[in-house]
C-alpha cells in the first residue's frame, strides 16, 4: 500500500499544471571535455531521466521541490546531487564526473594504439605502472613483467598463456615493442631486456592472445608494449642508488664463491622542457657478481690421453662470471612553433655489457649453481639504436606518424659464437577519428624491416652472411555504438624474404567487440590470428661446444595461430575498495608449431658432438584456459591505502598431432621423432615445458604517504612433460668414457611439485625527495628450477636510496 500511495502522489505531482520545473546542464570530465551518453536519473522515479548529448547537455522535467538526481557514466564515479526545482522555471546544474581509475591511482589509464580506456578494449590486457617497477628495484624490465598474471619470463623468454615452451629466448612468440617499434634482435628474435630504459617508463601494456595485426609477426601469443615518458611542464630529476648481495644457497655445499657476492648500481633520469624542446636523458650502471659459477671439468676426463679432452673453451675464473653493464639513453623532441601539431626528433640508446650465458648445471645436488663444461659462454656486447621520428597531428586531417630505427648489436663471444646484426626499421601510421561520416576510428600503416646479419655460427645457410626482409601493411577500424557497444576489425598482410630466396606472403585478420552490460560491467569477445616467420638463428644456427650442439634446420616452416576468447570485466567500488575484476576464457590453436627439441641430430662426422638442440615444426597444438585477474586499491582513512594486483592462469596445452613424424634419425639410433616417441610423459598429450597453474600477486600497504610495506608471490605448478631424450642423454653420458655425466633425472623425480616464490619490500619516505627501501627477492631462499638443467637465483637483499625532484 505504501508503494502504491507514493506512486500515486508522484503521478499527481506531474499532472498538476505549474508543479514542475526544468533541470538542465552540462556533464564534463575533469579536463572540461563534454561527456556524451551520461545517464542523469531522478531518484524519486528511475524512469525519469535523460542522456547527455554529444555536447554533454541534458534536460529533464522534475516535480518542484528539493530533489535528488544521480549521474552515471562508464568508467566514471557515480555521483548524487541535491537540487532545488522551482515550478515553471529552468534550473541549471553542471556536473563534473571523476574517472574510477582516478580514484584508484590518480591517473586515467588509456591503452592501445587508439588510446582508449581499458573498458573499451576488446582483448585481455594488463597494465603495469612505473611505481611497481621502481618499488621492486627493477634492474631489468623482465623481472617486473614476470609479476604480470598470465605472463611468465622463463630464462629470458616471454611466454603468454603457455604459447611456447623454452627456447633460450630465441624466436620469441611474444612481441616486445618500445614506443611502437620492435625491440627484438634482428637475427635471433630475442628480447634485449637489459637494453630497455627502466628508469623512464610511463606505462607497460601486456596484450594476451594473438596480436599480430597491430603488433607484427612476433606477436603469435601476445605482445608487450612499453611506453617511455616525455617531460611535464616542470623539470624532473630522479636518481636511484642500490647495493646488495646474494644469500648462500639453501643447499648444503652449493656455495661456490669465496668473495662477497655483491650486486650494486645506479640509474638516473632528467627531463625538462626548454621552450619548445623536450629533453630526456637517462642511464644505468650495474654490477652483478652472479650466482652461477664457472664450469669444473672432471679431472679424470681433463687429463685423459694427454689432455685431449680438456675443456679449453669454458675454463673461466670466478671473476669472469660476473655481469657488468653501462647504458645511456636520450629522447629529444621539438614541437614546432610555426606549424601547429608538428613535432619531430630523435631517440637514442647505447649500452656496453659483459655477461655469461650458461645453459646447463654441473650436477643435480651441491653443483646446481655451477655450469657444465662446454655449456657456458662469455659475452661482450655493444648495442645501440637511433630512432628519428616525425609526427603531424591535426584536427581535420588526422595524425601522421613517421618512425624509423637503426638497431645494431655486436656480440663478441667465446668459443667462436660471436655475431653481429644491424636492423633497419621504418613505419608510417595514419590515425583519424571520423566524426561526421560514420563516427569511427581508423588506423592504417606500412612497415618495413631489414636485417643484415653476420655470424660464423649461421653457416647452416651456406654462408655467415644472412639477410631477412619483412614488409607489411596493416589497418584496424573501431566503431562505438550508443556508448554501449565497441566494435573493432582489422587485418595485416605480411611478406618475408630470407636471403632473397625463401619467401612467404600471409594475410591475417582480427575482430572484437566490447559490450557494456551494466554500470561498470563489460562483456567482450575477440578472435585474432597470428603468424611468425622463423628467424635467421632458428633456421641456420650450427654450433658445437663440448658435448652439446645446436643444429640447423633450413627447411623450418613459418608457424601460425588463432586465438578466440570471451571475457567479462567488472568495475568494483565497495566501501573504499576500487578495482577491476577480469575473467576470460580462451582457446588458442597453433599450426606448424616450432619447438626447441633436444635430440641426436649429428650427421656422424663428429662423434664428440652429436646431441643437442634443433628447431623443429612439431605439428598442431591447442591451448585452452582461463585467466582471472583483480587489481586496484583500497583506501584506509584519508592518508593510507592498499594497492594490489593479483591473477590466476590455468592452461590445458595439448598436441593435436601426437603421431606426426617430424624427424628421423638414421645415423645414431634409427629413431623416428614424434610427440609420443620424444615425450617423457605422453599419456595426456600435454605439451612440453608448460605450467598448467600459475598464480601472481602483489600487494602494498602505504601509511600516510611515508611508510610502505609490500609483498609479491608467484606460484608455478610442476612441469607435466619434457623431452625423454634428456633422460636418454644422461644414461648415455654414464657409459661414454670421456664425456662428463649429465645429471638431471634424480632432481626431476624428487621435485615433482609446484613452487611458491615470495618477495618482500619495505620503504620510508623521509620527504617528497628522499626515500630509503629494503628489498628482497626470493625471501625464503627457495632452491627451485623452472626448466631442465637450470637453477633459479637464491635470495637477494638490496638497499635502495631514491632521490626525486619533481616540480610537476
Amino acid at each position: 500500500m505504501k508503494g502504491l500511495l507514493a506512486t500515486s502522489i508522484l503521478f499527481l505531482q506531474f499532472i498538476v499544471v505549474g508543479q514542475t520545473g526544468t533541470l538542465t546542464g552540462k556533464v564534463t570530465d575533469p579536463d572540461g571535455a563534454p561527456i556524451m551518453g551520461a545517464s542523469i536519473i531522478f531518484r524519486g522515479d528511475f524512469t525519469v531521466g535523460d542522456l547527455s548529448d554529444e555536447n554533454g547537455i541534458y534536460t529533464m522535467d522534475l516535480p518542484a521541490g528539493t530533489r535528488r538526481i544521480v549521474c552515471r557514466y562508464t568508467s566514471m564515479v557515480t555521483d548524487t546531487f541535491i537540487v532545488e526545482i522551482i515550478a515553471n522555471e529552468t534550473v541549471t546544474l553542471d556536473i563534473q564526473l571523476n574517472p574510477i581509475l582516478q580514484e584508484i591511482e590518480d591517473v586515467v589509464v588509456k591503452v592501445g594504439k587508439f588510446d582508449k580506456p581499458m573498458e573499451d578494449q576488446t582483448v585481455s590486457l594488463e597494465v603495469l605502472k612505473p611505481e611497481m617497477i621502481e618499488n621492486k628495484n627493477t634492474r631489468s624490465i623482465e623481472t617486473a613483467l614476470d609479476q604480470t598474471p598470465g605472463l611468465n619470463i622463463l630464462d629470458g623468454e616471454p611466454q603468454i598463456r603457455g604459447g611456447s615452451g623454452f627456447t633460450f629466448g630465441v624466436g620469441s612468440k611474444v612481441a616486445v615493442i618500445v614506443d611502437d617499434m620492435p625491440m627484438l634482435s634482428g637475427d635471433a628474435g630475442r628480447p634485449e631486456w637489459g637494453f630497455i630504459p627502466v628508469e623512464n617508463i610511463h606505462q607497460v601494456e601486456i596484450i594476451k592472445g594473438a596480436a599480430s595485426v597491430l603488433s607484427g609477426s612476433s606477436a603469435l601469443s601476445g605482445s608487450v608494449h612499453i611506453r617511455t615518458a616525455y617531460p611535464g611542464l616542470k623539470p624532473k630529476t630522479k636518481v636511484n642508488v642500490y647495493s646488495g648481495f646474494y644469500s648462500e644457497p639453501s643447499i648444503r655445499g652449493a656455495t661456490w664463491w669465496d668473495d662477497y657476492p655483491m650486486i650494486s648500481g645506479a640509474n638516473f633520469l632528467h627531463t625538462r622542457r626548454i621552450k619548445n624542446l623536450d629533453l630526456v636523458v637517462g642511464g644505468n650502471v650495474n654490477y652483478d657478481h652472479g650466482y652461477i659459477g664457472p664450469p669444473i671439468q672432471d679431472s679424470t676426463i681433463a687429463n685423459a690421453q694427454g689432455g685431449k679432452f680438456a675443456d679449453t673453451v669454458s675454463n673461466f675464473t670466478n671473476a669472469q662470471m660476473a655481469s657488468k653493464r653501462a647504458r645511456l639513453n636520450f629522447n629529444i623532441r621539438y614541437r614546432s612553433k610555426k606549424f601547429r601539431g608538428l613535432n619531430y626528433g630523435i631517440n637514442g640508446n647505447g649500452m656496453f655489457a659483459q655477461s655469461n650465458m650458461s645453459f646447463a648445471w654441473l650436477g643435480d645436488s651441491a653443483q646446481l649453481y655451477q655450469a657444465y663444461p662446454g655449456a657456458s659462454f662469455l659475452q661482450d656486447q655493444f648495442i645501440f639504436n637511433l630512432d628519428p621520428f616525425l609526427n603531424i597531428i591535426t584536427d581535420a586531417s588526422g595524425e601522421h606518424h613517421f618512425r624509423t630505427r637503426i638497431l645494431h648489436a655486436d656480440n663478441q663471444m667465446t668459443a667462436n659464437q660471436s655475431n653481429r646484426a644491424t636492423t633497419y626499421y621504418g613505419d608510417y601510421m595514419f590515425k583519424k577519428r571520423y566524426k561526421d561520416l560514420y563516427k569511427f576510428d581508423f588506423i592504417g600503416g606500412l612497415t618495413g624491416t631489414f636485417t643484415d646479419s653476420y655470424a660464423n655460427m649461421y653457416v647452416g645457410s651456406g654462408s655467415p652472411n644472412n639477410t631477412l626482409l619483412n614488409v607489411s601493411a596493416y589497418t584496424q577500424i573501431e566503431k562505438k555504438l550508443k556508448e554501449l557497444l565497441n566494435l573493432s576489425i582489422g587485418g595485416r598482410l605480411e611478406y618475408f624474404s630470407l636471403n632473397d630466396s625463401v619467401t612467404a606472403l600471409k594475410p591475417i585478420f582480427r575482430a572484437g567487440a566490447s559490450l557494456k552490460l551494466y554500470q561498470e560491467t563489460y562483456l567482450r569477445a575477440s578472435y585474432g590470428q597470428g603468424y611468425r616467420f622463423p628467424t635467421i638463428t632458428e633456421r641456420f644456427i650450427r654450433t658445437g661446444v663440448g658435448n652439446f650442439g645446436v643444429f640447423p634446420n633450413p627447411d623450418l616452416e613459418p608457424e601460425s595461430s588463432w586465438n578466440a576468447e570471451v571475457g567479462i570485466k567488472q568495475g568494483i567500488k565497495v566501501k573504499g575498495v576500487y578495482g577491476y575484476l577480469d575473467i576470460a576464457g580462451f582457446w588458442q590453436e597453433y599450426q606448424n608449431t616450432i619447438e626447441y627439441m633436444f635430440g641426436f641430430w649429428g650427421d656422424g662426422t663428429d662423434p664428440s658432438n652429436f646431441a643437442g638442440f634443433r628447431f623443429m615444426n612439431t605439428g598442431e597444438s591447442r591451448v585452452l584456459g582461463i585467466d582471472v585477474s583483480f587489481s586496484g586499491m583500497a583506501k584506509i582513512g584519508k592518508e593510507s591505502k592498499i594497492t594490489f594486483m593479483t591473477g590466476y592462469n590455468y592452461i590445458l596445452p595439448k598436441t593435436l598431432t601426437p603421431d606426426r613424424v617430424y624427424a628421423v634419425d638414421t645415423v645414431w639410433y634409427d629413431k623416428i621423432y614424434t610427440y609420443n616417441s620424444t615425450s617423457l610423459s605422453p599419456e595426456e598429450g600435454i605439451l612440453k615445458y608448460r605450467f598448467l597453474h600459475n598464480v601472481k600477486a602483489d600487494i602494498e600497504f602505504t601509511f600516510k604517504k611515508k611508510f610502505s610495506i609490500g609483498m609479491s608471490a608467484k606460484y608455478f605448478s610442476k612441469i607435466e612433460n619434457m623431452d625423454i631424450v634428456i633422460k636418454d642423454f644422461e644414461e648415455l653420458t654414464v657409459d661414454l668414457p670421456y664425456v662428463q655425466n649429465i645429471e638431471y633425472m634424480d632432481y626431476y623425480e624428487s621435485h615433482r611439485f609446484g613452487n611458491w616464490i615470495f618477495d618482500a619490500r619495505i620503504s620510508y619516505n623521509f620527504s617528497e625527495m628522499h626515500k630509503l627501501a629494503l628489498i628482497s627477492a626470493n625471501i625464503l631462499n627457495r632452491s627451485y628450477s623452472l626448466r631442465p638443467l637450470k637453477i633459479e637465483a637464491p635470495r637477494t637483499v638490496m638497499l635502495q636510496y631514491s632521490f626525486k625532484l619533481d616540480k610537476n
